[in-house]
């Protein structure tokens, strides 16, 4: 199949506005693929969508939607209607609290596990069931080192992240029987417009070697068929910056299917 019989005709892109994620939606409109743009900067998203439907000539749709409300994704299902969404984006997400567990409300906590993992969840749900029923259709988590191991004042947001490691793969597991194509794309350090803004307000000098979110969209798209877990730089036995590497994790998957049909006969 080409990338458009795969994962057409329409992508939903969650954190189009700017970095990573507008880098994924001019790489999946370049092969033809209708964008839906979700975030909350409506002029970013128009400008974005502008840009994409006189480079590619293809159908845009742009919604300003907070991903952290608890009906982001009511809203983003409403939006997509009945057009055929043959692959996901779960590009949002962020510590925006930066805070100890205790010093901060536990509302807030709520909002930033809403952006960060049950927006998602309950998008994967949606459109994972319409995926399964074609038989073909990919979705991409994007996730951080910050997914391998708890941190001080990162509780909730490395919980997320975690949550969305074994969670994509387990969808993984779930699915690919089905032809369904699921990623966990753990990303190192990217030069985005928030990670500077972030160093920025700290007063931290910009790094040097980020990744550039072009080659982060372009290598997520790539890997998106071997998936579960694409360890950002890193070759697919190489553990580095993660405790196990791509290749382990997805043997243990693997090995631990082959347990669960010895025990339930599926």
């Amino acid at each position: 199949m080409t990338f458009k019989e795969r994962y057409g005709h329409w992508a939903v892109i969650a954190g189009a506005s700017e970095g990573t994620g507008a880098a994924f939606a001019r790489a999946i409109a370049a092969q033809g693929v209708n964008c839906i743009l979700v975030a909350r900067s409506t002029e970013k998203l128009n400008a974005l969508a502008d840009e994409l439907r006189q480079a590619s000539g293809i159908d845009c749709m742009t919604l300003s939607a907070d991903l952290a409300a608890p009906d982001a994704a009511g809203q983003i299902i409403a939006a997509a209607g009945t057009r055929e969404v043959g692959l996901l984006i779960a590009n949002a997400g962020a510590d925006t609290n930066g805070a100890n567990f205790l010093d901060a409300g536990i509302e807030r906590w709520t909002e930033l596990l809403n952006l960060n993992a049950v927006t998602t969840m309950k998008l994967c749900h949606h459109f994972g069931q319409q995926m399964c029923a074609r038989k073909r259709g990919g979705i991409i988590l994007i996730g951080t080192g910050a997914s391998y191991g708890g941190m001080r004042s990162l509780a909730i947001y490395a919980g997320a992240k975690a949550f969305l490691l074994c969670f994509g793969e387990s969808l993984w597991s779930e699915l690919r029987a089905y032809d369904v194509h699921i990623l966990n794309l753990m990303l190192g350090r990217t030069d985005t417009p928030a990670f500077r803004r972030a160093l920025e307000s700290k007063g931290l000098p910009i790094p040097a070697q980020l990744a550039k979110p072009e080659d982060v969209a372009a290598k997520g798209l790539e890997q998106l068929p071997h998936g579960p877990v694409y360890n950002w730089g890193l070759a697919d036995d190489q553990s580095g910056f993660a405790p196990t590497s791509a290749a382990a994790r997805r043997a243990r998957i693997a090995a631990m299917e082959e347990a669960a049909k010895a025990v339930m006969g599926k």
